[in-house]
């Protein structure tokens, strides 16, 4: 089973879900907003995914399942299940082990370049990938470095986009389980209709994510597909103790 946490109704697994029950997989999606919770037993989890949302990782008081979810993801992490973080989830489990999550140097909304350091050309996450590519963001929260994890990816205005902690946990700042209605959902969300300027931003980035869709779906995939690899390597491993 794949396990899909979810903090806030319209920031959802899109199409990283579709991709996992087009191979077959069960699929499961704890909604933490509506008060599901989280399962005590992770172990017949093949591969757990935190999601995003607007809160920041210490809103505890605000959002008390942020407190459940830093235990659930200990255990997640100390089990090595394959896991992926993704904005906000890549914070929570950066929190998780030990480090703080502080502003990024500057706010990300839209689409941005990011680069793989060393160790990430040489990640089987990144397999196939360019050197550079483009991912989309909406973030203004960065993770410091845990020491002993390793930096896979950066970019200009954020220096910690991606990082791997352990065999099999990374977290990535980014998206890349966004579509056009994801991005038209989160304006409506998150963008005054009386602020031109953010009206404006709006039109530019589905403008943009029409214009790569092709290319930003094959990159999802093939990150998808590395993770699959991943999953299906950890339970091969397993299998053989």
């Amino acid at each position: 089973m794949i396990l899909f946490v979810k903090h806030i109704d319209i920031e959802g697994p899109e199409t990283l879900k579709e991709f996992f029950e087009e191979k077959g997989f069960e699929t499961r999606t704890v909604g933490l907003h509506d008060g599901d919770v989280l399962p005590e037993d992770v172990s017949n989890m093949e591969a757990i995914v935190s999601l995003g949302g607007p809160m920041n990782v210490y809103d505890e008081e605000q959002y008390p399942f942020l407190k459940d979810e830093h235990v659930f993801l200990k255990k997640v992490v100390a089990e090595e299940i394959p896991f992926i973080g993704l904005c906000l989830g890549s914070q929570l489990l950066a929190k998780a082990c030990g480090a703080k999550v502080r502003r990024s140097p500057e706010k990300e909304i839209g689409f941005y370049s990011i680069w793989l350091t060393q160790e990430g050309k040489k990640d089987s996450l990144f397999d196939g990938l360019a050197d550079l590519w483009d991912v989309f963001q909406w973030h203004e929260d960065m993770s410091d470095l845990l020491s002993g994890a390793e930096l896979l990816a950066s970019s200009q205005g954020c220096p910690h986009q991606a990082f791997k902690i352990g065999p099999v946990a990374y977290g990535l700042q980014f998206h890349i389980e966004v579509t056009e209605p994801t991005i038209c959902k989160w304006a409506e969300a998150y963008f005054s209709p009386e602020d031109n300027f953010r009206q404006q931003q709006k039109r530019v980035m589905i403008e943009e994510y029409q214009r790569r869709e092709k290319i930003f779906c094959n990159m999802a995939d093939t990150i998808y597909n590395n993770f699959l690899k991943i999953i299906h390597d950890r339970r091969n491993k397993n299998a053989s103790v």
